[in-house]
């Protein structure tokens, strides 16, 4: 058995997962983890802090100075921080997702991401088995807002898309099942924070 520590889960909780560097974590983290609670429906929400990203040319910087800010930031009692990624020694998301559904049988997960990450899904490694293992929330970014309905994951699964006015049911939909819905919007990117 592979050792993760987690927070405190109960069976049949719901779980969002918000994978990312969060590189630096900051309030459109924040914000977004804040809304997928309500809009689908969540019990809590952890962000899963990536030791890298195979889809950018830089590596994040050090996991515990990214995870000790994220911590400052998160006063939430129903949002974790938690170095899982790191722990189960994984790179891409199906297989955090594989070994965490492995660990936690009986509670329902829900990967969660920006409308951004919607667009480039098709490039993850094995992104047909993230569909068809875990609904998918996903919440409009300022610059994103129809472009993702255009994706290939958009068109690929369509059939399986849940009405915005349903999202708080997506936490107990078996996948493939996924639900974009747009919420106020906050213009913030780590790029941007890390630039300045």
């Amino acid at each position: 058995m592979v050792f993760m520590e987690i927070p405190l889960v109960s069976r049949r909780q719901k779980i969002g997962l918000l994978g990312g560097s969060f590189d630096p974590a900051h309030e459109g983290h924040l914000h977004i983890s804040k809304y997928a609670l309500k809009y689908f429906n969540l019990d809590q929400v952890w962000w899963l802090l990536s030791p890298s990203n195979p889809l950018k040319k830089n590596n994040p910087g050090p996991m515990n100075e990214r995870f000790y800010y994220a911590n400052l930031l998160v006063k939430h009692p129903k949002i974790f921080v938690t170095k899982i990624e790191e722990e189960l020694n994984t790179v891409y998301t199906a297989q955090t997702l594989r070994l965490i559904q492995r660990r936690l049988p009986n509670v329902r997960f829900v990967w969660l991401m920006g409308a951004d990450n919607m667009i480039q899904l098709d490039k993850w490694m094995n992104w047909t088995e993230i569909v068809n293992r875990v609904p998918l929330g996903i919440l409009a970014r300022p610059d994103n807002t129809l472009a993702p309905l255009k994706s290939k994951m958009a068109k690929t699964f369509s059939a399986c898309r849940l009405n915005a006015n349903q999202s708080r049911n997506l936490s107990k939909m078996k996948a493939p099942s996924w639900c974009y819905k747009n919420l106020p919007l906050l213009n913030l990117s780590s790029s941007q924070i890390r630039a300045s």
